[in-house]
């Protein structure tokens, strides 16, 4: 969402408002996604004749249709748990989860009127949002990696506007990450919040979930402080965990197996 006022750039709407333009990408998806149901409730009618078991489809179908006309987001919809996934196996446009990206100025990075309407309206509707400059991300990937953290502390930044994307896209899926680390590479894995530590290691191999006989585990931060894993556990920083542990964002983690 646009969000700074520049002369020099031409709005196509003539003039700045990123509530009007949520608005319109919203309506263009609830369009989209009315197509797509008028497509497929004629062939639920037909299927529900021949058993009436699919009078369900119909029924729900029917009320996705009955809310988008009424210029909602599916995902706003308040619903059971069935026929939520319903509605996922639908794959419709406005179901899906959505972060709106308030791309501010140089000289308002910390936020502006604009960005607080496109905060509140992102909330409103459940959805994620970021404060980014396009222009300063654009910048960034020109300079090397010096250079690019003293552009960065100049305007204040602790992080880049993609870095932050990607932190709130995993945020709203909830998802998170934790880390194996060896001599030949570092990698990340990618499990949702509430995985223990067995089904964890089964994102590995499916020995390492069959055969899981503890978690051996380091914070991230802890292991660059320390600058081994030997080296935490020498001194006390390595923990032990067994197979009801929750996995957290950032565990390092050193999986004990036996098949």
């Amino acid at each position: 969402m646009r969000c700074f006022d520049d002369e020099n750039i031409t709005h196509v709407d003539g003039s700045v408002s990123p509530l009007r333009d949520m608005e319109t990408i919203n309506l263009e998806l609830i369009f989209a996604d009315m197509e797509s149901i008028d497509r497929r409730l004629p062939k639920a009618i037909s299927m529900q004749k021949a058993d009436k078991k699919y009078a369900v489809d119909v029924e729900r179908l029917e009320k996705m249709k009955a809310w988008l006309e009424d210029g909602k987001p599916l995902r706003t919809m308040d619903v059971d748990a069935e026929f939520k996934a319903f509605i996922d196996e639908q794959f419709l446009l406005t179901s899906k989860p959505v972060i709106y990206v308030a791309n501010v100025d140089e000289n308002t990075i910390g936020g502006n009127d604009y960005t607080e309407a496109v905060t509140k309206g992102a909330t409103d509707e459940g959805a994620g949002c970021i404060v980014l400059c396009a222009k300063l991300e654009e910048d960034l990937v020109a300079l090397d990696d010096e250079d690019r953290a003293i552009f960065m502390e100049e305007y204040g930044l602790t992080e880049s506007g993609l870095d932050k994307l990607v932190s709130a896209s995993y945020d709203l899926l909830g998802l998170i990450s934790y880390l194996t680390a060896g001599e030949k590479e570092t990698r990340a894995w990618t499990i949702e919040k509430g995985t223990k530590a067995p089904q964890a290691a089964g994102k590995i191999h499916s020995d390492f979930e069959k055969g899981f006989i503890r978690a051996e585990i380091v914070d991230y931060q802890t292991l660059l402080e320390c600058g081994s894993f030997n080296v935490a556990k020498e001194r006390g920083k390595v923990r032990s965990e067994g197979k009801e542990y929750v996995m957290q964002d950032n565990d390092v983690v050193l999986f004990r197996f036996n098949v």
